[in-house]
């Protein structure tokens, strides 16, 4: 009775969850675009998706996918050997134990006449997919903690899910091999099929099961006489033998047996067997209600997210399938760490300390970001760092198991980010070229804004309000020498002959380029011959200016100009720092 009520309970935990998971695929946002389709045209467009690809030559993709990425997992074998290894042998041995084993009420005993967990080849093989999910889980600890693969970050959901398959695995063996040597298992099997009253009888079956199938009696003990081993395989085979195939096949729960053969009586008598079994299915149950909300949810997202990225392409698709697709990729990542490995701005990780530069960390973070959680502002300053120093390379959209278009995803988040967060001073440097070169995806509007709040930031006259009527004020920034700028020291030889102006194309592009610009490039000049390096490092012209040397090769005075420019955004930048306060209040990420 109490079995079957945490059963039901956790099958009901696990359909709410299923449900709600779902659910937020279609409510949740990511980005500023997807804020404008509502739930229900994403539900309509999802249906309207899924019968156009059923219904046409796309399935065909599908199958192939389905093939080759979600039962083979041919993308994780490219990548790593041992990792792919480890995934199958947990992945296939766990389904299969649930399929054979734990719905055996509903897929076994109806596929298989004449079923009994305990007879061969179910009883091997129960065994030996049990093996493969403990050897897969072996894997795990030890690529984790003895390999220790570079920038695999492991997560308190990482453990979660290693001990809960840890506790079902061990816990399974143990019961077998404790009701294998359990005494009052093996009376509950006598009383239930032998039907046996004659003593010698009784003495002769229960002789032969402690010599062949590891039962430890405390009324008979080796050596016996053949004969009544003789009488006890006669009876076994008369009662026994269709329902009981030779304990040695489960070698898992017999190799248990042996060890605590010397113990079993004791552990007998404290209904160790019995422990064992809440154990284990408490667990099972545990596991099960909680698999929608841990990151074992992959098993059913990664397949959805690998099949869905088949079919979809971003400028044909619905916007309203892709603001959707989004949103359920999140819980298809299953934090392997293999985009961190490739990304090409890991060197910025390293150097900078902020662990949301890694992709696969920021793709943690993304998961509150979206579900709405509050974000302190030293939080949101950190993730925006970590999305804008995305070099969109794509090496993490090309490698990632799971099928995740990261390459766009990157670029949703980052445009959210820039328009609610801190002024952040890359958008003004080459880092924004490809937020340049999507500029028609962006409002006017939305487009300049971060542009303008990072140029005040880094020209020292900006104050942002965090929250409504709290200002949040730079700190009060020392004064730069002109020295500390190893490059500035040829600006000396400049007359002022504004030749750098006449052939900067930048320049060129305006109708009123001063008023555009702030200052032009023989007037930035002439600020750092007056000693004004605050100033000089405040204009827009720094952070347009394309960087193709033209002021730099015409320079009369060979005054190192664009390098100039360089040191002086870099100053700028270092000057402003993070526009975080210690004391500002937490941020909404809604």
């Amino acid at each position: 009775m109490v079995f079957t009520a945490f059963l039901y309970a956790s099958l009901i935990i696990f359909a709410l969850g299923l449900i709600i998971k779902i659910w937020t695929w279609f409510s949740r946002t990511i980005g500023t675009s997807a804020k404008q389709i509502p739930t229900s045209e994403r539900v309509s467009a999802a249906v309207k998706g899924i019968f156009g690809v059923v219904f046409s030559p796309k399935i065909l993709t599908l199958i192939k996918v389905f093939t080759l990425d979600v039962v083979l997992q041919i993308r994780i074998l490219k990548e790593d050997f041992l990792r792919w290894l480890m995934h199958m042998l947990i992945y296939v041995g766990f389904m299969l134990l649930l399929l054979m084993h734990a719905l055996e009420n509903f897929i076994s005993e109806p596929l298989f006449t004449d079923y009994y967990s305990t007879i061969n080849p179910f009883m091997f093989l129960r065994d030996l997919f049990g093996l493969m999910v403990i050897i897969g889980v072996g894997i795990a600890i030890f690529r984790r903690f003895v390999l220790k693969v570079p920038r695999l970050k492991t997560s308190a959901m990482d453990h979660y899910a290693i001990i809960i398959l840890a506790v079902i695995m061990l816990s399974g063996v143990l019961l077998e091999g404790a009701k294998i040597t359990s005494y009052t298992e093996y009376q509950a099997m006598v009383e239930d099929y032998a039907d046996l009253e004659d003593q010698d009888e009784i003495a002769a079956l229960e002789s032969y099961w402690v010599q062949n199938f590891g039962t430890v009696s405390p009324n008979v003990q080796a050596p016996f006489d053949e004969e009544v081993l003789s009488m006890g395989k006669d009876l076994h085979e008369a009662s026994c033998m269709d329902c009981h195939s030779a304990p040695q096949w489960a070698f898992t729960g017999y190799a248990t047996a042996k060890i605590i053969k010397p113990a079993a009586l004791a552990l007998d008598r404290a209904g160790t067997s019995t422990i064992l079994w809440y154990i284990h299915f408490l667990a099972c149950f545990i596991g099960l209600a909680y698999l929608p909300f841990s990151k074992m949810f992959h098993i059913f997202a990664t397949p959805v997210s690998l099949l869905a990225n088949a079919v979809m392409e971003k400028d044909k698709s619905d916007p309203a399938n892709i603001a959707t697709r989004q949103v359920m990729e999140l819980d298809a990542c299953t934090h392997c760490g293999t985009c961190s490995l490739r990304c090409s701005a890991a060197s910025a990780f390293d150097a900078l300390g902020n662990e949301y530069i890694l992709p696969s960390e920021k793709m943690t973070f993304l998961k509150t970001l979206a579900a709405g959680k509050k974000l302190s502002a030293r939080e949101l300053s950190a993730i925006q760092e970590g999305v804008y120093l995305c070099t969109n390379c794509d090496r993490c959209t090309v490698v990632c198991p799971a099928g995740i278009n990261l390459k766009e995803l990157w670029f949703n988040v980052r445009e959210d980010l820039v328009q609610r967060g801190c002024p952040e001073p890359l958008v003004l440097s080459p880092f924004s070229f490809f937020r340049g070169l999507n500029r028609e995806n962006i409002s006017t509007e939305d487009y300049a804004r971060p542009l303008a709040d990072a140029n005040r930031a880094v020209a020292g006259k900006f104050e942002q309000v965090m929250d409504p009527g709290t200002p949040i004020s730079f700190k009060d920034r020392e004064i730069v020498e002109l020295n500390q700028l190893p490059s500035t020291g040829t600006f000396s030889y400049c007359f002022g002959c504004q030749t750098c102006t006449t052939v900067c194309p930048v320049v060129a592009e305006y109708e009123n380029p001063l008023q555009t610009l702030g200052l032009l490039p023989h007037q930035i000049m002439n600020c750092l011959g007056l000693g004004l390096v605050e100033m000089a490092s405040g204009p827009r012209m720094l952070w347009d200016c394309v960087t193709c040397y033209q002021c730099q090769e015409h320079c009369p005075q060979n005054v190192e100009i664009t390098d100039i420019f360089f040191q002086l955004k870099n100053l700028a930048v270092k000057n402003a720092g993070k526009v975080v306060d210690e004391n500002s209040p937490d941020l909404e990420a809604a």
